[in-house]
């Protein structure tokens, strides 16, 4: 869900800002210090340290970090050793060779060296739209994981949804031919027999190659190219809390620990964007247009809510626990906030979502979750935690498939027959719907009430035909880009990877029929000429699932790297024990309360009711119950009271 992206450059994002050094913990040797813990408000919780260089590839390795209770914004110094791994402005990692057709940066090409089948011909070919809803699952389930792919990566250099400086096609899908000679252009070109496109004739639709280190100067010319990230990897809320000290700093309050909101209809909303027209898909400058700490946070309509609810559950938290610690400071306030929000965030995302999409018992048997209610001590600073290409641009785009082009507006009693729902693609970088008629409300309501669709080889015509069309009848293809940016990327064959799966390669086509079907074969041996050719983000994406989870093996296998790479290669991960960062074992048991229903309680305008399981659809075993029901967590735990006698050291007691 990464290049359903919005602007995906729109902010600055240097890695480190001499304005507002709250983080940047980048000391020379000799000075290496030691950050206390919370002070008073007398003094604030962090001394600025010297500003850092930009460093533009991440290739960064110098001063030593200082020990801080907090993350850094853009992701350094969470590994001691190698302060750059998990930073902003680096590379993605890869779990195979990249495949480029130069071995450096062209895109991939078949084995006898002719070109790979068209892009959107394998998208209307294999992957066209069926309308299957999910049996079990809500839209939110699918919503919550564009929020976390969000939140580990974006990639640099690329913009979907807004003009790009590059412009390969007119708006109309005209091929622009003084443009072909851009080695940024990509253009996903329109076949003949297209379905949609060809009766408006159009030739092409815009594709913008993603940025590299070779783009950047970094990189010899005769090593294969790596794409960038522009956020931090890790799972650390970057996108409400921003990925630089600058876009944080400018996101704040400044009193109480709280984040800016602007205030309509006695109602609180993120803050308006400073450059509405660079963002937003609007008329004027009386339209709604938010900033947030990601700048693809007005993309749809659904994912706005979401960070508004986290946004709004970090003011919830900071306001408790300024009435709980008078004497703390805006600075403390709001590290403590972050640090709790940033908890719960992967508590729900590891605990209630990840079971459900790669399986219960894989989770637990690859060491991704424990069933415990100690600390999980298995921090390991040998693990580099960054966003894998295959994961982020392969794996986790196939859950697509879940999209849903309608978005329902359900009341509080959810009676089915009164609902009213919106166009998806009516609503793409438009958000001020949700500040409409109580939309707010209805919306997270029907997040959690209507089926994500099914996780299949369908993809939805709102995505496929109409992605990103800011008021023209037709827009963008997402499949289509998503098989383009998997060859930009040059992503090594699908075959390579269900052999890393543990799986035989495939000789001859027949050989796939262990997973996928006959027929899905025979439209892939129309399309490809050789097994060896077929995209990971093709293949993959047709084969049979894993019982318990909603991907095929291969996937899984990518995916259940990943998250165990984040988890473990995360020094601040809101499990562990480590007496300078821990929650206390108290405080730990009430983060593990948390769910999506409780976020959409305590978060909404006026809920009343949700049921326990918000991932999953409203049932006889799953009914809907009384929010004052849905257990919460008790933030009075987080008193500062001078050595209170915890069983682990009070995290504010002298040191």
């Amino acid at each position: 869900t990464d290049d359903l992206a919005a602007a995906e450059t729109s902010y600055d994002y240097s890695s480190y800002s001499a304005a507002n050094p709250f983080l940047s913990y980048l000391y020379p040797q000799s000075q290496q210090s030691y950050v206390q813990f919370p002070q008073s408000a007398a003094q604030p919780a962090y001394s600025p340290a010297p500003a850092a260089p930009v460093y533009s590839c991440g290739q960064y390795m110098g001063p030593a970090c200082r020990r801080s209770r907090y993350r850094t914004y853009d992701g350094s110094c969470n590994n001691l050793q190698i302060p750059s791994w998990g930073m902003a402005n680096t590379k993605y990692a890869r779990l195979l060779p990249a495949n480029y057709a130069d071995n450096v940066h062209a895109p991939p090409v078949a084995k006898s060296g002719n070109p790979l089948p068209n892009a959107r011909a394998v998208s209307f070919t294999l992957f066209p739209d069926v309308d299957i809803q999910d049996r079990k699952w809500t839209l939110v389930a699918m919503q919550w994981g564009q929020i976390m792919t969000h939140d580990m990566a974006m990639i640099d250099g690329t913009t979907q949804s807004k003009a790009h400086a590059t412009q390969c096609c007119t708006d109309n899908g005209q091929l622009i031919q003084s443009a072909l000679s851009s080695p940024l252009c990509f253009p996903i070109l329109i076949p003949p027999n297209d379905p949609v496109y060809s009766y408006e004739m159009q030739q092409c639709r815009n594709f913008v190659r993603s940025t590299t280190d070779l783009d950047r100067g970094c990189s010899s010319g005769y090593t294969p190219a790596e794409q960038l990230t522009v956020v931090s990897h890790f799972l650390d809320l970057s996108i409400i809390y921003g990925s630089s000290d600058a876009v944080a700093a400018s996101l704040r309050a400044g009193v109480g620990g709280r984040l800016i909101t602007d205030v309509r209809g006695n109602r609180e909303w993120l803050p308006q964007a400073t450059n509405k027209s660079g963002t937003c898909d609007i008329y004027g400058d009386a339209d709604v247009c938010y900033t947030s700490g990601d700048v693809r946070v007005n993309q749809n309509p659904q994912l706005t809510i979401l960070h508004l609810i986290l946004h709004r559950e970090h003011n919830r938290i900071a306001g408790q626990l300024a009435l709980l610690n008078p004497h703390w400071s805006d600075e403390t306030i709001f590290q403590e906030a972050r640090r709790i929000n940033t908890a719960i965030h992967q508590q729900i995302s590891y605990y209630e979502w990840l079971p459900i999409f790669i399986g219960l018992q894989n989770s637990l048997t690859r060491k991704i979750i424990f069933q415990t209610q100690g600390w999980v001590n298995d921090y390991d600073p040998s693990i580099d935690p960054s966003t894998i290409n295959e994961h982020s641009n392969a794996a986790f785009r196939y859950f697509h498939t879940l999209i849903a082009g309608r978005l329902l507006l359900v009341d509080e009693p959810r009676y089915a027959y009164s609902y009213n729902a919106l166009r998806l693609s009516d609503h793409f970088n438009r958000p001020g719907v949700i500040e409409e008629d109580g939309n707010l409300d209805k919306l997270t309501r029907g997040m959690a009430f209507q089926p994500q669709e099914e996780s299949d080889q369908w993809f939805d015509k709102e995505i496929t035909n109409y992605l990103f069309r800011n008021h023209h009848r037709l827009g963008d293809d997402l499949r289509a880009i998503d098989v383009q940016r998997n060859r930009d990327h040059g992503l090594a064959a699908y075959n390579e990877y269900r052999v890393l799966a543990g799986y035989p390669r495939a000789v001859q086509w027949t050989d796939f029929g262990d997973l996928i079907s006959a027929e899905n074969i025979q439209k892939l041996a129309q399309l490809y000429e050789r097994p060896d050719d077929v995209d990971l983000t093709v293949g993959a994406s047709l084969e049979s699932h894993v019982e318990g989870t909603l991907v095929g093996p291969t996937f899984l296998n990518i995916l259940s790297e990943q998250f165990w790479r984040t988890r473990v290669g995360d020094r601040y991960w809101y499990e562990t024990g480590d007496p300078e960062i821990a929650f206390t074992i108290e405080q730990l048991a009430e983060i593990r309360k948390a769910s999506i229903s409780r976020l959409f309680c305590d978060n909404g305008d006026q809920i009343q009711l949700m049921q326990l399981r918000g991932f999953e659809q409203v049932s006889q075993s799953n009914p809907l119950v009384r929010c004052a029901d849905i257990p919460a967590i008790d933030l009075s735990l987080w008193r500062d009271v001078q050595g209170a006698g915890w069983p682990a050291p009070s995290p504010w007691a002298a040191k």
